[in-house]
């Protein structure tokens, strides 16, 4: 492990995606950056924790996340992404493989919290071996 300390960035310097903003302070997101914050001032955690496991699922984090991965897949074909992929330029094929470069380790960073790093590890290794029969 390196012993080098990571480079600070100003938080005026951070990017985020387009939406992001809007996610981050929608009224579903505010019982979770009230815990966030509260964590980081140092101070108890529990009403926070307690709060959020009151909310009903379709109000909770993940749910979101699982659910914008639903539509996003309900009618996929890689027929179509082929085709897409035969006639987009090469200027904006690379726009759409720098939108989804980060979103594999995402997806495994999601799956290593909500169901640990053994069974991400397991799901991620069939979704591969699956895809590599199929295509």
């Amino acid at each position: 492990m390196s012993d080098k300390k990571p480079k600070s960035i100003p938080l005026k310097d951070l990017i985020s995606e387009d939406g992001a903003h809007e996610l981050a302070t929608s009224p579903d997101m505010q019982p979770y950056l009230r815990l966030m914050k509260a964590g980081l001032q140092g101070h108890d955690t529990a009403p926070m924790v307690e709060e959020i496991a009151q909310l009903p699922l379709e109000r909770r984090y993940v749910w979101r996340v699982a659910s914008a991965l639903k539509w996003a897949f309900a009618d996929f074909a890689d027929v179509n992404v082929g085709v897409d992929r035969e006639t987009l330029s090469a200027e904006d094929l690379g726009k759409v493989v720098e939108l989804l470069k980060l979103r594999p380790i995402q997806f495994c960073l999601l799956l290593k919290a909500l169901v640990g790093a053994e069974n991400m590890e397991l799901l991620v290794s069939q979704g591969i071996a699956h895809a590599k029969q199929v295509g």
